[in-house]
């Protein structure tokens, strides 16, 4: 049976779950094909690349919240729908100046930018619009199967984006990401999504507001966003210096550095396909803790390296910082899911996102830190980083939860569905 099709969620959650897995893919590929044909088309160097690099990361940090005010106030499949064909537009457009031998690295930054933007407001939609498709006792199972779309498409999108530039060119690289972009809108027309009570037109700061300070006045919101942040931070901090010293301290060519790499979405892959049966096996507080604790795990494995240089341990070490994590990312969905009146989930689920702007601290405190005392220093610096999350969660009333919580309605009642 496919992995997307499961007997317990319903069709219009499997046409969900191939739209996302579609929309994934098609982000992952051209992600990875505007730098390889910037830098082959355009003949452009590092520092232009960074440029290109910052056009693509910066609708997660400018339109997240823009994109959960939307979602709260239209339907969620609409608005997926039509980020969806924003996307679609912006690769055809590439594809178009690239036909007419016409583009250019700011038209290549700006059709991307836009593609990006499409994509924040897909994946800010998307786990809002989940509860509303299926039972509350099967929103674990939808999320593993929308995190290992998520994770199939991360593990293997950059590798056939490149691999297509590489053997065909960037035309077809981004000819087949806006047909995938394409088939997601199609997948998408055949959702019925429930209609929702108009929300009440009100200025947008007031509810940007709303839903800040829902989740940093929720005594289980609140440590789940503190652990994520301090996550991302430690995980881009050894990102940042692991391919120089792996090649230096652990001998690895690039071949070797790419396949410890790939142990990272093997991780995730294993992760999000047990998923399911580890929710169903262990206590749902003890599932989230699982993947900060299991991220520090990962960092002192890592850190051993520098004691024992094995490539072995370091491919260890990234794949339980892929398996534990994905677990923290579907459970605490689940959490965010189960706790959030409907009207806020769009909100909520930006704020969620916009964890990810601890990303480029992590990156920058690898290069000042690596670049002054080495890239050994930065992995012991890690641990560090890595227990403090795991004990922030830890310390957290969420790690009691038995089960997962029950659904609460727009006036934070809650319904015993679970």
């Amino acid at each position: 049976m496919s992995a997307f099709q499961t007997p317990w969620l319903p069709p219009t959650f499997n046409r969900l779950a191939w739209s996302n897995l579609a929309a994934q893919s098609a982000e992952q590929i051209a992600l990875a094909a505007a730098p390889i044909a910037a830098v082959l088309m355009l003949g452009i160097g590092e520092g232009q690349t960074g440029l290109l690099q910052t056009a693509l990361t910066l609708p997660f940090i400018l339109f997240a919240i823009p994109a959960g005010l939307l979602a709260d106030r239209i339907p969620r499949r609409a608005l997926m729908a039509g980020s969806e064909a924003l996307r679609a537009a912006a690769l055809l457009g590439i594809l178009a100046l690239i036909s007419l031998d016409m583009l250019t690295l700011p038209l290549l930054a700006l059709l991307g930018f836009v593609s990006v933007c499409g994509t924040v407001a897909y994946s800010v939609a998307a786990p809002a619009l989940v509860p509303s498709l299926v039972p509350a006792q099967s929103l674990p199972s939808a999320n593993a199967r929308i995190e290992l779309a998520r994770t199939v498409a991360f593990a293997g999108g950059p590798a056939l984006g490149g691999v297509l530039v590489g053997w065909a060119g960037a035309a077809p690289a981004f000819g087949f990401a806006a047909a995938l972009s394409i088939s997601a809108v199609l997948l998408l027309s055949g959702i019925y999504e429930p209609a929702r009570e108009a929300a009440a037109k009100r200025h947008p700061l007031r509810e940007i507001k709303e839903g800040a300070a829902f989740v940093f006045q929720h005594s289980l919101l609140r440590p789940v966003f503190a652990t994520q942040f301090i996550f991302n931070i430690a995980s881009f901090l050894v990102l940042s210096v692991f391919v120089p010293y792996a090649i230096r301290h652990l001998g690895l060519s690039a071949s070797g550095v790419g396949t410890t790499l790939a142990m990272y979405g093997v991780g995730m892959v294993v992760g999000a396909l047990s998923a399911t049966s580890v929710l169903q096996r262990l206590r749902f507080g003890t599932v989230i803790a699982l993947g900060p604790v299991t991220g520090f795990t990962a960092a002192m494995v890592l850190a051993l390296t520098t004691v024992v240089p094995s490539p072995l341990l370091a491919g260890l070490g990234f794949f339980l910082l892929g398996a534990g994590p994905i677990l923290w990312v579907i459970s605490t969905a689940t959490l965010r899911q189960s706790v959030t009146p409907p009207r806020l989930l769009g909100r909520v689920s930006a704020i969620n996102i916009m964890s990810y702007g601890a990303r480029p601290i992590g990156a920058a405190l690898g290069a000042t830190v690596g670049g002054l005392h080495g890239a050994e220093l930065c992995l012991y610096l890690a641990v560090a980083i890595f227990a403090a999350q795991a004990l922030v969660i830890l310390l957290s009333p969420a790690v009691g939860l038995i089960r997962q919580p029950d659904m609460v309605d727009d006036g934070g009642k809650e319904l015993r569905t679970c």
